[in-house]
């Protein structure tokens, strides 16, 4: 199993290859940006658990990636680790005043660096500030969205659960249970991207279930599009056998089909909530209707 994901945004490709076969080899998954609009573009394709970020970049320096990184609802809780050439106190300050968790200097010994990226990571799921299989926020994170809920306006939310997930672990496993959460929350982050707004949420409270609050316009037809991609997707992790069949036999004989989403959507626009736990139960609700619907 991963560590995490680790992106690291780094233009010198002799340190952010080092950097990608280092980190590699202690168990993270990888992935290196060379320019900050395109670190921009892969955190809103999949959240990573950690950024090495260099601040001096060829488009945009890292101070500004920085700067997007926690003013994006999805995005503010990455914790991120400056890299820099300099060692002045007025930088550090600088990053850290943008949010930035840590901050080493070039050239830095590779053996501290693996110490603050585990601590970092560590750290923020130990406070469960995010689910350490699919890398969204849950626990205080989550619950501060919800609180928001009341004293903001225009918004909706999506209760989102995989139905049929139990039987799927049953027959293939934990792991590959926790490579369709990790599927599922792409599949969710790509939705948000094509319909969503820049202040749109994806958190995940655990097990089989999800939460997106939206701003958008829209929401029937990012339900849509969330249903569509999920049951294109979902197919390729079961075998030849189960997906001609439609689901998994059990042991009773009787079939448990192919994963699906059932979705509850509860809005501001056609209701008044009192507090968050009438917003939760009223999506819970509606989701386990959609569940009976199937």
């Amino acid at each position: 199993m991963s560590n995490g994901r680790i992106l690291v945004v780094e233009d010198d490709f002799d340190i952010s290859n080092m950097l990608r076969i280092f980190f590699t080899g202690q168990g993270y998954n990888v992935e290196v940006a060379a320019r900050g609009g395109d670190a921009l573009d892969q955190c809103r394709k999949q959240l990573p658990d950690l950024i090495v970020l260099d601040i001096m970049l060829p488009d945009m320096d890292g101070y500004a990636v920085c700067r997007e990184l926690r003013t994006n609802t999805r995005t503010s809780h990455i914790p991120i680790i400056f890299l820099t050439q300099r060692d002045e106190r007025s930088d550090r300050i600088a990053g850290l005043e943008l949010g930035a968790d840590d901050y080493i200097t070039k050239p830095f010994d590779i053996e501290e660096l693996k110490l603050r990226v585990r601590t970092a990571i560590k750290t923020h799921q130990r406070l469960n500030m995010s689910d350490p299989k699919t890398g969204l926020p849950s626990g205080r994170l989550l619950e501060e969205q919800l609180r928001d809920l009341m004293r903001t306006a225009d918004w909706s939310l999506m209760l989102v659960g995989i139905d049929h997930l139990r039987p799927f672990n049953d027959e293939y496993g934990f792991v590959a249970g926790d490579e369709v959460l990790r599927f599922a929350a792409m599949v969710m982050n790509e939705v948000m991207n094509d319909k969503g707004t820049l202040n749109d949420f994806i958190g995940h409270p655990g097990n089989d279930t999800f939460i997106i609050i939206s701003k958008a316009n829209d929401i029937p037809g990012m339900v849509k599009l969330l249903r569509e991609r999920f049951d294109e997707g979902v197919k390729s992790h079961y075998n030849f056998i189960h997906r001609e069949q439609g689901g998994i036999e059990l042991a009773n004989g009787e079939m448990a089909p192919l994963m699906r989403l059932s979705i509850g959507v509860v809005s501001d626009k056609t209701q008044r909530f009192t507090d968050i736990r009438e917003i939760t139960e009223t999506a819970a609700e509606l989701r386990r209707l959609d569940q009976t619907s199937s």
